[in-house]
């Protein structure tokens, strides 16, 4: 076995960044060699695959196919959200995007058939790096040398990662088919509303209901479009252990164009502030609460520095990218209650969804940005 590469793993299961054993989802891996080799592909089976320890969406194996570790990507287990965890989509976009923005790894291989390993999966490259969630590492601090504060070095790093995302011209790079920038707003709101009354069925909180009538009633007259990401955050970036500087941009499943406003919003809506009532800080997506992070308007602010978008309908953007979260971890509740899951974490989430949906109400009222 090659050294470099035994090595990586090694660093992969040190850094906790691979599934303990006996938690793992585990697949037909005889199968999915079988059907790799009539592709002109080698499955290295000498090397078991090994799932990456992950949040609440896709599935993710470290793999290794000629010669080199690979990144394998599917669907979770159970039922499906319409039109989420869409490995077509992101293999369609990895497969044009890597070359203009060299943090996209590049796509190797799609399966449409779910004969294989009963969905839907893709192959991309494997780009070895440190990934941030809740928590910075320990290691992370006593690596750091930079002057000004860790968070925000790595607030800095999203905010250019997405702003260079944007500059991308879709038509340039063959994205320019895929979505429709005309009526962005009117979808992406009446999608969660459509998803906020299938997750709460006849029990929608009323509060959300207020924000979905605001959000109605102001949608702004026009937005600028990009191709955007659609759910970007920290822990889909992957980073250089020492320098923090992005090596990697991952999680490319409901890319399309749009409003660059929305995608800002989006992470925004994961960006916790001190202040923060407690439902964002059970979020648990980003120690952006401490650790010299700046705060949501800040962020948006240095975003504005340098794309030059304008912020005046920013409010509805934040407002729509609340309403989003909330319907997201109820859909999560949901999965649960079904037994598309056994994590007990999952439980956690009725009450959560609920609280989000009252942060994204006094988001509404200007009691938080």
């Amino acid at each position: 076995m090659n050294s470099s590469i035994t090595q990586q793993i090694e660093i992969e299961k040190n850094k906790g960044a691979l599934a303990e054993p006996g938690t793992e989802v585990l697949q037909d891996w005889d199968r999915l060699a079988t059907h790799l080799d009539d592709h002109g592909l080698r499955l290295d089976l000498e090397i078991t695959p090994m799932q990456f320890a992950s949040g609440f969406g896709n599935l993710n194996y470290l793999i290794k196919i000629d010669h080199a570790l690979a990144v394998l990507r599917r669907p979770p287990m159970g039922p499906i959200p319409p039109g989420a965890n869409d490995m077509a989509r992101e293999y369609f976009i990895l497969s044009r995007l890597s070359d203009a923005y060299p943090l996209a790894p590049r796509a190797l291989h799609f399966c449409e058939s779910t004969d294989v390993l009963g969905a839907h999966f893709l192959i991309m490259q494997y780009r070895p790096g440190l990934i941030i969630g809740s928590h910075i590492p320990q290691t992370v601090f006593e690596r750091w040398q930079g002057e000004e504060p860790i968070g925000q070095r790595l607030g800095e790093q999203l905010i250019n990662a997405l702003a260079g995302l944007h500059r991308v011209t879709p038509a340039e790079v063959g994205l320019d088919k895929l979505g429709k920038p005309e009526g962005f707003i009117e979808r992406t709101l009446k999608g969660w509303k459509k998803r906020a009354e299938l997750a709460w069925q006849d029990s929608v909180p009323t509060s959300l209901l207020n924000v979905i009538e605001w959000l109605e009633v102001n949608k702004p007259d026009s937005a600028t479009s990009s191709f955007i990401h659609n759910d970007f955050k920290l822990d889909n970036m992957i980073l250089d252990p020492d320098s923090l500087q992005p090596v990697a941009v991952i999680d490319w499943d409901m890319g399309t164009q749009g409003a660059p406003l929305y995608d800002l919003a989006v992470l925004l809506s994961y960006w916790t502030e001190t202040a923060d009532p407690q439902c964002m800080h059970d979020l648990a997506q980003m120690p952006t609460s401490r650790h010299g992070f700046f705060g949501r308007q800040q962020a948006a602010e240095y975003y504005a520095s340098l794309t030059g978008e304008r912020m005046e309908d920013i409010k509805y953007f934040r407002v729509l990218a609340s309403l989003r979260i909330a319907v997201v971890f109820r859909q999560l509740y949901r999965r649960y209650q079904e037994g598309g899951t056994q994590d007990e974490r999952y439980a956690t989430f009725d009450a959560l969804s609920a609280q989000l949906a009252e942060f994204a109400q006094a988001v509404v009222e200007n009691k938080y940005f």
